[in-house]
């Protein structure tokens, strides 16, 4: 660009530092294209907004991808990795923060379905060396033994394959206890149990030097109990601007749930249409410096 215009390298780049303009940076999105969008989103958030009565509201998932050290990375079909660095962890301390090296060892994996009791804030773990439809059937097998008796139960699941299984259909429709809700495809982030696995990897795996996968069992854990001891719910927040007149929190929210297509569509056109503006005024600044 520069040569091309006849001006320094040094002009150009506090143009673009005075446009905020990062051309070398990027940023990834993807809007769900499910036809049941709408429908789930305010069935999933209804739930969390105001859960039924004498019924347990869970978020249920599977954890199998911590990704590279220093990345954040959920990706279907790798499982949680027990990785060891070359060199020690070296701890924080006065004048140095902590460092590990970014080379590392592969020592196996594991997965963690987990699921989140949304009132209370407990976690309920299983650890499986695969996440097919069986594991994932032991694991409501598992849930059903944990919470006995009547009570109703409200999984919310993402629709990754293992999740509606003719298999694991046919055993849902013998336990009507369990009324699963399912989020809109490409929504992940609707389900709170990703929140409580950001915890898990921040605390616990993405700083951790594991030697094997019982290593790395043992960790997860170990944060598993610590949550138990004092769990601390997630709250479903949400800030919409109340249109005028007097309406409940709840009327609000679907207020601006009707429109929500509507919505994404136009936040991205002014995105788009503030980022072009923005070229704009940084090529006419270059070209008035030539």
């Amino acid at each position: 660009m520069a040569a091309d215009q006849g001006v320094s390298k040094f002009t150009v780049n506090n143009i673009l530092r005075s446009h905020n303009l990062k051309p070398h940076c990027t940023k990834n999105f993807k809007l769900s294209r499910d036809p049941r969008f709408l429908e789930k989103l305010t069935n999933v958030i209804g739930l969390y907004l105001n859960p039924p009565d004498k019924a347990i509201v869970l978020c249920v998932d599977e954890k199998n991808q911590t990704g590279v050290p220093g990345k954040r990375s959920l990706l279907a079909g790798v499982e949680i990795q027990a990785l060891n660095r070359t060199q020690p962890v070296l701890p924080l301390k006065k004048g140095r923060c902590g460092t590990m090296t970014h080379d590392y060892k592969r020592n196996g994996t594991t997965t963690l379905f987990a699921a989140l009791d949304l009132p209370e804030g407990n976690v309920i773990g299983d650890f499986h060396k695969r996440h097919r439809h069986q594991e994932f059937l032991s694991f409501l097998r598992f849930i059903d033994r944990k919470l006995p008796g009547k009570t109703a139960l409200h999984p919310i699941m993402g629709n990754y394959g293992t999740h509606s299984h003719p298999v694991v259909k046919a055993w849902l429709d013998k336990h009507p206890c369990f009324v699963i809700h399912y989020v809109p495809t490409s929504s992940s982030w609707l389900n709170l149990i990703e929140r409580w696995f950001a915890e898990l990897t921040e605390k616990r795996i993405r700083r951790g030097s594991f030697f094997g996968v019982d290593d790395l069992v043992a960790a997860i854990e170990d944060l598993l109990t610590a949550w138990n001891e004092n769990p601390k719910p997630f709250v479903w927040t949400a800030h919409w601007c109340k249109p005028r007149g007097s309406v409940s929190d709840s009327e609000c929210f679907f207020f601006h749930t009707s429109s929500l297509e509507s919505y994404r569509s136009s936040a991205i056109i002014q995105a788009q249409t503030s980022v072009a503006e923005r070229w704009d005024g940084a090529a006419a600044a270059i070209g008035s410096t030539v």
